[in-house]
């Protein structure tokens, strides 16, 4: 189960059906939103000015043949049939598929990638270590070898993922909007304008002040109003249906979506944008993978929502075939006043906008997966072409018909993204760089060496925890504290919290911990992995965690084989070990909360006084056993009584820089796009809830 939204994951364990179908429901109340709703705007986002009136049929019917195949071939086939599949360890949306390829080929631009990160069981689980085919290992080996291949690939992803966010944007305000509408056909036009605004603002803001609740809420609450519209426009359709034109079933073959282009032509291409409306949403059904399963989302579309949708445009072509003369668009006032909706005159130009963001997610989406097909699937690339080819050809329809209403609201879309695209960008660039400067300056080892185990300098008691983001080597900034503090902690960590291309991190995975210099000088590295749906513990499970981590280290280093302490001191090895107590041997916890206790509150106080959250103290016991090393033992002694003292942070405040003679592009790049978004970006999410007088910065400058 999901700990934030209460919902059931989807996972490798076999889930009952009640499960399934629990999650089914669930499902409708928040991946089927948009898709749902479609019917609203859908025609009337179709029918352009010069192919409104109409002596026949034929545009109608190329309309609704349009919408079928559209359903049937895009969330159906697709999504339903394919994509679903390509699940990372059951996350879906753009990034599962970009870290899944990353997994296989190696493409990823992560600086502290370690060949140990393979090891983890997410990878294996993967697939990682399968044969694959000729074809598919020279493919792989291309894109490992041409870093423009991998930026194109990084690029790819951003821009999918930004799409995402700019239809996140758009969708509610077409559906609600849309909805909203429907308000014309019980009052007169002069009123309904002072009207639909004001209503549309407050479901808009219902709708966002309800997302904080979680995806477990907001599901049990939407999916009766869901269900219930689906069953009542698929109802409405049946009725349509039978009682203006049984023979609409007509339509459903597809030659009569090459009579509508024929008899229309450009109009009709055009109007290909506002068909295009009948799919929006469908892309939730992978990206909302993780808060579902494969087979709650197939049942729920494949038996509730698919046949309603079609029930529902069946029923309005069936309308409109006896009805010629569509009712003309109508302009709704006062949009600059609605935020999500600046610039915009009707819904047809949101419809215009959030078409493009939708078709070009399913295009980054399709190319994506024929990479997926061949080097995570090992399929054979003639397979991977037909794919990129019958899609990508549906899908480049849609897209060229979107993109020419460049100026009447696609623009829209391609802002945000673009917005969105170069803060990712900017973050990125200025992240690699300063990592590479890291690594080229980093301390050698022979300079702590050089050293006495005091580090020339005072040891005090307690744990000191100094933030790095390099994961081998000492960083250039240690030798900062080393010239500026008076004294360092009795033992020191040299802590990096790094991100793993897998959704997951199980906690018998999470910390890597090795040694840095002779046993004597009580240093210590720790990397602890996450993956990109991990949540971080708070402080104080976290030191619990770390403390322990490196105990089961010190405990497992001893049994080992080594060999001359000459080789020990200079060579940095790396261990997983868990990150939970209940496997440490030699070491045990006593768990203890401050507060009153119940004993000695009275049924008055508690009525008074308001209530205090207590807080747990955990104390490390190393017990009496002749069995352990005498090394050993003082080395873990002396681990807890560094523990018992007290744990500080030490951070760099690093200030990025632009090297002198830099280009200017450069220097607006990292001396005020990256300086920005670093000064106002969280800080390590370890460190959030840390007194400031545990937590020691010391500033150094970098210049990249």
């Amino acid at each position: 189960m999901d700990p934030e939204t209460g919902v059931f994951k989807g996972s490798s364990k076999k889930e009952s059906w009640r499960t399934t179908l629990i999650l089914a429901y669930q499902s409708l109340g928040v991946v089927y939103g948009d898709l749902s709703t479609s019917p609203l705007y859908v025609y009337k986002s179709t029918f352009a000015e010069d192919i409104r009136h109409s002596e026949t049929n034929e545009e109608i019917y190329g309309v609704l043949s349009f919408v079928f195949w559209t359903i049937t071939l895009v969330p159906l086939l697709k999504y339903v049939l394919i994509v679903l599949r390509a699940d990372d360890n059951g996350e879906g949306g753009t990034f599962a598929l970009y870290s899944k390829l990353c997994r296989h080929a190696r493409v990823s631009f992560l600086p502290n990638v370690q060949e140990v990160d393979e090891e983890i069981s997410a990878y294996k689980k993967d697939g990682f270590d399968q044969p694959e085919r000729t074809i598919g290992s020279r493919l792989k080996s291309t894109l490992e070898k041409h870093k423009v291949l991998q930026k194109v690939l990084l690029v790819l992803a951003l821009i999918g993922t930004c799409m995402v966010i700019g239809d996140g944007v758009l969708t509610p305000a077409i559906s609600v909007f849309s909805a909203v509408s429907g308000l014309e056909l019980s009052m007169s036009r002069e009123h309904h304008k002072y009207v639909e605004v004001p209503v549309a603002c407050i479901v808009l803001l219902c709708l966002f002040a309800l997302q904080h609740y979680g995806t477990h809420r907001v599901g049990f609450m939407f999916a009766p109003i869901i269900m219930t519209w689906l069953l009542c426009i698929s109802a409405i359709g049946v009725y349509n249906i039978f009682h203006w034109n049984p023979h609409v079933y007509q339509a459903l073959s597809p030659y009569y979506m090459y009579t509508f282009l024929k008899k229309t032509q450009r109009g009709g291409w055009m109007s290909l944008g506002g068909i295009l409306l009948c799919i929006t949403g469908s892309e939730a059904m992978f990206a909302d993978l993780g808060h579902f399963s494969q087979l709650s989302i197939k049942i729920a579309f494949t038996s509730v929502v698919y046949p309603s949708l079609i029930l529902a445009y069946m029923g309005q072509a069936a309308y409109l075939s006896q009805h010629h003369n569509i009712e003309s668009d109508y302009r709704i006032g006062f949009y600059v006043s609605v935020p999500v909706t600046v610039g915009f005159r009707d819904t047809k130009r949101m419809g215009n906008a959030s078409g493009l963001a939708v078709i070009t997610v399913m295009l980054v989406t399709t190319c994506l997966m024929s990479l997926v097909i061949v080097l995570c699937w090992h399929q054979s690339v003639f397979v991977a072409i037909c794919f990129i080819f019958f899609f990508g050809t549906i899908e480049a329809l849609y897209f060229s018909a979107s993109l020419i209403k460049f100026l009447e609201g696609a623009w829209v879309p391609i802002a945000l993204s673009f917005i969105f695209l170069l803060i990712m960008y900017v973050w990125h660039y200025g992240t690699l760089k300063k990592y590479e400067y890291d690594l080229q300056n980093k301390v050698s080892i022979n300079w702590l060496l050089g050293l006495s185990p005091g580090l020339g300098i005072v040891r005090v008691r307690g744990i000191g925890l100094i933030h790095t983001e390099l994961v081998s080597g000492i960083p250039a900034i240690f030798s900062h504290f080393v010239t500026n503090l008076p004294a360092f902690h009795q033992v020191l960590v040299f802590l990096c919290i790094k991100s793993v291309p897998v959704p997951y991190v199980q906690p018998e995975e999470r910390f890597l911990v090795g040694r840095i210099g002779p046993k004597e000088y009580r240093i210590y590295r720790c990397i602890v992995r996450y993956g990109y749906h991990d949540i971080h513990k708070d402080d104080l499970e976290f030191e619990k965690d770390l403390v322990c981590s490196i105990a089961e280290f010190i405990r497992s280093e001893r049994s080992e084989p080594s060999g001359t302490e000459e080789l020990e001191s200079r060579k940095e090895r790396m261990s997983v070990v868990g990150a939970s107590s209940s496997n440490m041997e030699g070491v045990h916890m006593e768990e203890d909360y401050d507060g009153p206790s119940e004993s000695t509150s009275t049924m008055e106080q508690r009525e008074i006084q308001s209530p205090v959250c207590p807080k747990k103290k955990v104390k490390f016991v190393l017990p009496e056993s002749p069995q352990m090393d005498v090394g050993m033992r003082d080395e873990l002694r002396e681990l807890m009584e560094a523990r018992e003292a007290g744990m500080a942070f030490i951070l760099g405040h690093s200030y990025v820089r632009a090297k002198p003679g830099s280009s200017l592009i450069k220097k607006m790049v990292i001396n005020v796009g990256y300086d920005f978004l670093r000064r106002n970006c969280r800080g390590p999410s370890y460190a959030l809830s840390i007194p400031h007088a545990s937590t020691l910065e010391v500033g150094m400058m970098y210049q990249v």
